[in-house]
């Protein structure tokens, strides 16, 4: 279940975030996604195989090649690119999967749900992030 306080301890402001999906395209989600977390002070890393950077960092083609382990998993991509990404974040042990409208899917919410991933859907990060932070 989704709640108040499931949502701010995703945005505790001490938790590092990886967009998976972030974008070059200002249209995208992912692309404001990531300038909204990083225009709020968050450290956040980009994730896409496809783009070198964005807004001037370093772009990460994958959540495994990122310097450090991310705190919450941002995702912004197709729902079965998702499913894929959940399996990841539990190989790596990360416990915070937040997925943007559009992103989400049945099983990769099922997954996280049965394998101890705490996972927020259904709301978008930059809407909640106005009204808690």
């Amino acid at each position: 279940m989704i709640t108040k306080e499931l949502i701010k301890a995703f945005l505790d402001k001490r938790n590092v975030f990886a967009v998976v999906g972030a974008s070059r395209d200002p249209k995208k989600y992912g692309y404001q996604v990531y300038k909204d977390l990083k225009s709020a002070g968050y450290r956040v890393y980009a994730v896409n195989p496809n783009t070198p950077e964005i807004l001037g960092d370093k772009c990460y083609p994958s959540i495994e090649n990122l310097p450090v382990k991310p705190d919450v998993v941002n995702v912004v991509v197709p729902p079965k690119v998702t499913e894929t990404v959940v399996k990841t974040c539990k190989k790596l042990g990360i416990t915070k999967v937040w997925m943007q409208p559009g992103s989400e899917s049945e099983n990769a919410i099922r997954f996280c749900e049965e394998n101890g991933i705490d996972v927020v859907y259904g709301a978008c990060v930059m809407m909640e992030r106005a009204k808690h932070g």
